[in-house]
């Protein structure tokens, strides 16, 4: 991948907005994610059940399918892939997530790589997902090619990213940090780039994938204090490149800042976001069914 930084641009008008998160090279992505790969496996991926869960369940994930996840992270969705009866199989730049991943997954195939070159042979499994990954790679349309050659003829490829940016009210985390980074190369993208109508499915069908089904999955955020909101997110790279450019102590207060207005009555915090997934294929057709 290629070093840089992305901004998410203003839906209307095309202006920069605040939000702004790190894209880069896989090792630049393996150092960033590393510090704090025991608090994000630990206390954000659980919270992704729902669209973890949802995706599954669209590809019809069984006994025996042969599943890629790549940037599978800590292997939360791993583990569940494999209580399925998956042989799964994960690709991540950070090292320390992939440990915490043979903890959960002991059996699973995993390897420390570049979502833009899998290593892995063309046609090597029956399903491939990528949950919210790869707006952190450089080159999109390069990963998106990578997941489709892996692919083999019929098999789906579900990719998962944020939904609309005023549906998800983790945006204002997105934003708090961002506000710490410098600014981004001209023309860069951010984390919500992917999300207007279609932007996916053309994405997918310039790489060669013909896209299928697509959908929305509610998928909160919540955690019982303020304390384990903020170090849920400060475990996070884009935070980590925020700590850092301008110090823990202005990331940590811009992160409580940013959480305010989603303190609940009984003192958690709820933030509802929506994520959406598109199910496409290498190649019309579809697999055996379970």
């Amino acid at each position: 991948m290629r070093p840089g930084r992305n901004r998410a641009h203003d839906a209307c008008n095309g202006s920069r907005s605040e939000e702004e998160f790190i894209v880069g090279t896989a090792e630049m992505q393996g150092r960033l994610w590393g510090p704090g790969a025991r608090d994000w496996s630990e206390l954000n991926e659980p919270s992704c059940v729902p669209f973890y869960e949802a995706v599954f369940d669209a590809i019809a994930v069984c006994p025996g399918t042969a599943l890629l996840d790549a940037g599978c992270g800590g292997g939360f969705a791993l583990q569940l892939a494999a209580k399925r009866g998956a042989a799964v199989t994960g690709l991540d730049a950070c090292g320390p997530l992939l440990d915490i991943a043979r903890e959960r997954v002991p059996d699973a195939d995993l390897r420390q790589g570049d979502l833009e070159s899998l290593p892995f042979a063309e046609h090597t499994f029956d399903a491939v997902t990528a949950f919210n990954s790869i707006q952190f790679a450089s080159d999109l349309l390069a990963v998106m090619g990578e997941l489709r050659r892996v692919a083999r003829p019929g098999a789906p490829v579900a990719i998962l990213i944020w939904g609309a940016p005023e549906r998800c009210k983790s945006r204002v985390i997105l934003a708090a940090i961002g506000g710490l980074l410098p600014p981004p190369p001209p023309g860069a993208e951010g984390p919500f780039a992917l999300s207007a109508p279609g932007k996916l499915e053309e994405l997918a069908e310039r790489a060669g994938l013909a896209p299928e089904t697509a959908d929305e999955v509610p998928t909160p955020l919540i955690y019982p204090d303020l304390d384990t909101a903020v170090r849920t997110q400060l475990s996070s790279g884009p935070a980590r490149m925020a700590i850092e450019h301008a110090g823990e102590p202005a990331t940590r207060k811009a992160l409580a800042a940013a959480f305010a207005d989603s303190r609940q009555p009984d003192g958690s915090y709820r933030q509802d976001n929506v994520f959406r997934y598109l199910i496409a294929r290498r190649e019309h057709g579809s697999r055996v069914p379970c």
